[in-house]
C-alpha cells in the first residue's frame, strides 16, 4: 500500500472509538503543516470530550519501508517537541518491531486486507484501570504553538468559519422542522387508518342490513334551514 493510502487509513482510525482500539478524535487530518518550515504530520487528531485525561491531540506517522522508520528517530521534532499528546507509527504487518518503538510510542499494523490492529497503545484492551494508567505514561508535551498553527489552517481552508456555523445552525433548523412534519405526517396517518376502518365497518353493516331487508337504508336529506 502507498504512503498515501496508510494515511487516510490513520485518520479513519484516529475517529475510531476508543471502545474498537481508536482515539475517538473528533476531528482528524492528514498530511497538513504545522508551520512554514518543520514538521507535517501524516495524521494529526483532536479529542475534545471535556476530560482532561484523555483531551488532546493524537499524532500518527505512517510508514511503509524500513528505511523510513529508521530516519524518522533523527528528524529534529522527534529529538525534542514536536506535536501530538498521544504518538503511534503506522505501518504494514510485521514492518516495526514493539522492541523498536521509541519511548512512549505505539503501534497500530495493518494487515495485507487493510485491517487495522492496535500492537501497543492507549486502549489495547478494554481495562479501565491500565487505560488510564497508559494515558499519563504514553503522554507527550506536544508543541501547542504548531498545533494552534495547524487549526487556524484547518480553518483557513473552510473558508469562513462564522459561515460554516451559520450554515450548520441553519441545517439544525431544517432538521428540527422535518422532525415536526413528520410528527404530523404520522399524526394524519393514523387518523386515515381510523377512517379506514370506521368506513369498512359502515360498509359491511350497510351489507349486513341489506341482506336481512332487501334494501338499503333510506337516510333522510337534511332540511334545509
Amino acid at each position: 500500500m502507498t504512503h498515501s493510502e496508510l494515511c487516510k487509513m490513520a485518520v479513519s482510525w484516529l475517529k475510531r472509538a476508543s471502545s474498537r482500539g481508536g482515539h475517538g478524535c473528533k476531528v482528524a487530518i492528514d498530511e497538513c503543516r504545522t508551520g512554514w518550515d518543520g514538521e507535517v504530520p501524516d495524521a494529526l487528531g483532536f479529542t475534545a470530550t471535556g476530560n482532561p485525561l484523555v483531551d488532546g491531540t493524537v499524532l500518527v506517522e505512517c510508514k511503509v519501508s524500513r528505511a523510513d522508520f529508521l530516519i524518522d528517530r533523527k528528524k529534529p521534532h522527534r529529538i525534542g517537541g514536536g506535536v501530538g499528546n498521544w504518538r503511534y507509527f503506522m505501518a504494514p504487518e510485521g514492518l516495526i518491531r514493539l522492541d523498536e518503538l521509541p519511548e512512549k510510542w505505539g503501534l497500530v499494523e495493518v494487515n495485507g486486507r487493510g485491517h487495522m490492529k492496535v500492537r501497543f497503545g492507549v486502549y489495547t484492551d478494554s481495562n479501565y484501570m491500565l487505560q488510564r494508567d497508559r494515558l499519563v505514561s504514553m503522554h507527550h508535551q506536544s508543541d501547542r504553538v504548531r498545533e494552534q498553527f495547524l487549526v487556524v489552517r484547518m480553518f483557513d481552508r473552510v473558508s469562513d468559519p462564522e459561515k460554516i456555523i451559520e450554515i450548520g445552525k441553519e441545517r439544525n433548523r431544517l432538521s428540527f422542522q422535518a422532525t415536526e412534519l413528520a410528527n404530523e405526517l404520522r399524526t394524519i396517518k393514523r387518523k386515515m387508518v381510523h377512517v379506514e376502518w370506521t368506513m369498512r365497518s359502515l360498509s359491511e353493516e350497510l351489507e349486513r342490513y341489506r341482506e336481512i331487508h332487501g334494501v338499503l337504508p333510506v337516510v333522510a336529506e337534511p332540511m334545509n334551514r
